[in-house]
């Protein structure tokens, strides 16, 4: 059965490589044995002189055997099975031509059929070659039979490479031709696949900006009966007897209120509009910050927290509270799947993604982990892997968004019983790009005069990369004019010009 798979992958394999060229090779072999019996049998050659004949088509039909046969088991090394073959092929062509009138032969005919096929399929510098070839086999195929008429043989010889040249150039110009058309089938598949992608983004933040205002009016129409009764349940907690079961009941009235109320929090901070008050901020010090704010609770639970800063760390333009509030619900969530202890390492570094250089911080901690089924959904609203009552569902929902906002990237890496890695990718501009000339100077899309109306994410501080932060290499929406009208920021001139000063 194994075997049968493997000839059957061979088969298709054979089939796949095709071309019109080996379709014209194939009616070669079946037609020359086909024609030269025909011809046996009309010529009216005594039986006993045909023999050599006979000899010559069986010679032919088992190495043309062999070459199918070469061809079946190595497709890919098809250009040279097919090089072999033409020494073959003359070696025929020179046999018949030799013994039916050397000069005279009407079998030169074959050398034209060579060199057209070989043309064709090779391109003009072999074609000529062939011809060189053939005019050389079919000089000595007569020289031992007859005297040649030299203008005879330079004329039949000249119209061999009179078949070679102009058939090599157009198919040079045909293969040309269909390589140009190949890639540019591949770029519109790759402009499609793009397009959908692109497309998926836009619905994706449409879905969410939906479901923002949604949640949004839901959560302000019920802060308000929701604030009277909790406020009225903590009255009534407070004068009832403490033995009273009505003032059990009232405190459990004020918890799930209190509860109700964290919600509407975190639903309200992932629903409304955000308000950027972008700034240089050192990304290690926030970390610092971060790690002497949990330490305590940390060293509660059992936890080793260490706080790994790259030295010599660039600044970054963030809204320091926002990003702030980033990493601290990551690490809230780390120190919460460690429930019996763990390490918890929060560390910062430098990539480059798309030629953009990042600050990347990293929350990474030894907990339960997340399933890989589960990966896909942690990032969407109200998604949450707790019991109910122990999370809203919005803290990595909430992370996104603020990475989204800085046109930076979130990502996980997880395994059950190993912990899980979270990123934060916050693209930025290094000093000595920062005076260059900006995106919005060199394709005067006016997003830096006054009286526009409209915004782009890359400006004012990330007009270097703009791609990456506005065009179609950014995490969320395209929201650069330029790079919606292109649909792909590689065909834009800017980019160019900036990955070619990169390759210098």
């Amino acid at each position: 059965m194994r075997s049968i798979g493997t000839l059957g992958k061979r088969w298709e394999s054979f089939k796949s490589d095709v071309e019109i060229s080996d379709v014209g090779f194939l009616f070669l072999r079946i037609a020359a044995p086909a024609g030269n019996y025909a011809w046996l049998l009309l010529s009216g050659i005594p039986a006993s002189e045909s023999g050599i004949f006979l000899w010559i088509i069986r010679y032919f039909i088992v190495y043309s055997l062999l070459i199918y046969f070469l061809l079946f088991l190595l497709p890919a090394r098809k250009n040279a099975i097919y090089g072999i073959s033409l020494g073959f092929d003359l070696s025929y062509v020179y046999l018949l031509a030799a013994n039916t009138g050397g000069f005279e032969s009407s079998f030169f005919i074959g050398f034209y059929l060579l060199t057209a096929l070989h043309s064709f399929y090779y391109g003009p510098r072999c074609g000529l070659f062939v011809a060189g070839a053939s005019t050389i086999v079919y000089f000595f195929s007569g020289y031992r039979i007859s005297t040649p008429d030299w203008i005879d043989f330079s004329l039949r010889s000249s119209f061999l490479f009179l078949i070679a040249l102009p058939l090599g150039i157009l198919s040079a110009k045909l293969r040309a031709d269909k390589e140009k058309i190949e890639s540019l089938n591949a770029e519109l598949v790759r402009s499609i696949d793009e397009l959908k992608r692109l497309q998926d983004k836009l619905i994706g933040a449409e879905k969410l900006s939906a479901l923002g205002r949604l949640t949004s009016d839901v959560a302000h129409e019920i802060r308000n009966p929701l604030t009277v009764v909790g406020g009225f349940a903590r009255r009534l907690e407070k004068r009832l007897p403490e033995k009273a079961k009505e003032k059990e009941y009232a405190g459990i009235i004020v918890t799930e209120v209190s509860r109700l109320e964290r919600i509407l929090k975190d639903t309200l901070a992932y629903s409304r509009e955000a308000r950027h008050h972008p700034s240089h901020a050192d990304i290690n010090e926030m970390l610092y910050e971060t790690g002497e704010a949990y330490a305590d609770l940390c060293r509660e639970k059992g936890i080793l927290l260490r706080v790994e800063a790259a030295p010599r760390l660039p600044l970054c333009v963030v809204d320091r509270d926002q990003a702030r509030q980033a990493v601290n619900n990551l690490v809230q969530n780390a120190i919460d799947a460690m429930p019996a202890g763990g390490i918890l390492d929060l560390r910062s570094r430098t990539s480059e993604d798309n030629g953009v250089p990042r600050i990347v911080i990293e929350v990474a901690d030894t907990g339960v982990g997340i399933p890989e089924d589960k990966l896909d959904r942690i990032f969407e609203p109200f998604y949450s892997k707790k019991e109910t009552g122990q999370g809203t569902g919005l803290g990595l929902s909430i992370c996104k968004k603020i990475l989204e906002e800085h046109r930076g990237a979130i990502k996980v890496e997880s395994a059950p019983g190993k912990g899980s890695v979270f990123t934060l990718s916050f693209p930025y501009t290094p000093t000595e790009e920062a005076f260059k000339v900006q995106c919005w100077e060199y394709t005067k899309c006016g997003v830096d005069k006054p009286d526009v109306d409209w915004s782009c994410p890359a400006y004012p501080n990330f007009g270097r990369i703009c791609w990456s932060v506005a065009g179609t290499f950014a995490e969320t929406k395209v929201q650069c004019a330029k790079a919606q009208k292109l649909g792909d920021c590689r065909k834009c001139e800017f980019y160019t010009r900036l990955e070619v000063a990169r390759d210098l």
